[in-house]
């Protein structure tokens, strides 16, 4: 594909998040894209796990309909009515694929959209607005989402841009794509963030909706490329799920015989996602769960214990 026709292809992104320095080596640039085919309980980005936009509703931004009507004057499907409180209620059940007017015409933005189309040139100008602080910190680009590989297109178009520029990059994947993808997309960047979450098919499917053996397959694989590109795995420590150190120890010793450039670090469960699922009319699955500090310690010295020091300490 010419380098013309890579910087015209769109994809369905949420958010762009800059000055980053946890998804990646330095300060970095996060696009988050749409689309995931894992349905994880703690997700913290529910927003991602669809592919289309999804209409968002903040009702404590709305200015009520006694002072404010043009959301309801504008929607074309008459999706939009009062909840008891005359705050602004969207029927899920007929609000679907349309221009989402509401949400242009909301003036408290109580209505959002997540997820709009970009071409991968208007990503690069927003990415290279910060080329300065990569170079000097040894950041660049994340792709994230979702699993931006599910959009296999776009983001081959977006990595190969990003490389002619001289762009650092990585992805975070969670492995549940084709192998090829994978493959595809490890010859073009610089970092890799692959999670692992259970080693137990059958937990990880209760849990995300899919069991492992596609993502543990494409690691293993993955892993065995010859290259020196480094390969960060990443554990979310989720409280019921595998916050054990049967389960910490187990994915620490089967990343125990690869070689050095890959290294290991959990992530402590948070749940600063739960107000999305609000406003998605989604009942957070976790409810209000929280993650012992001190079990979150003691699972970080079990994984030390075995990969010694590439095991990377989340403070």
């Amino acid at each position: 594909m010419s380098s013309f026709e890579d910087r015209k292809m769109q994809g369905m992104v949420f958010n762009i998040q800059k000055y980053s320095v946890h998804d990646g080596p330095g300060i970095r640039t996060i696009v988050f894209t749409k689309g995931c085919p894992l349905r994880c309980s703690w997700c913290s980005n529910p927003e991602s796990q669809e592919y289309g936009p999804e209409l968002a509703c903040n009702k404590g931004r709305c200015l009520g309909f006694d002072k404010c009507r043009y959301c309801l004057d504008v929607c074309p499907k008459d999706a939009i009515t009062a909840d008891a409180e005359n705050l602004v209620h969207v029927k899920r059940n007929i609000c679907g694929d349309c221009p989402h007017l509401c949400a242009k015409a909301c003036p408290a933005q109580s209505l959002i959209v997540y997820g709009k189309m970009r071409s991968v040139e208007d990503i690069l100008s927003v990415v290279e607005q910060d080329a300065v602080f990569y170079t000097r910190s040894g950041g660049g680009l994340t792709l994230s989402g979702g699993e931006p590989l599910m959009q296999h297109d776009f983001a081959m178009a977006l990595l190969r841009e990003a490389k002619k520029r001289r762009v650092r990059t990585a992805i975070e994947t969670c492995g549940m794509i084709p192998w090829e993808t994978l493959h595809d997309a490890s010859l073009l960047i610089h970092d890799m963030l692959f999670d692992l979450k259970h080693m137990d098919s059958e937990k990880h499917e209760l849990h995300t909706g899919m069991g492992n053996a596609r993502i543990l397959d494409n690691f293993t694989r993955l892993a065995g490329l010859q290259n020196d590109k480094p390969i960060l795995v990443r554990t979310p420590v989720i409280p019921d799920f595998n916050d054990n150190e049967e389960a910490i120890r187990a994915i620490a010793k089967f990343l125990l015989p690869f070689e050095d450039r890959i290294t290991y670090e959990l992530l402590p469960y948070h749940r600063l996602g739960t107000q999305k699922y609000h406003f998605l009319d989604r009942i957070p699955s976790m409810g209000e769960v929280q993650l012992d500090k001190k079990l979150f310690s003691s699972l970080q010295d079990t994984a030390q214990s075995i990969l010694g020091e590439r095991f990377i300490r989340v403070e």
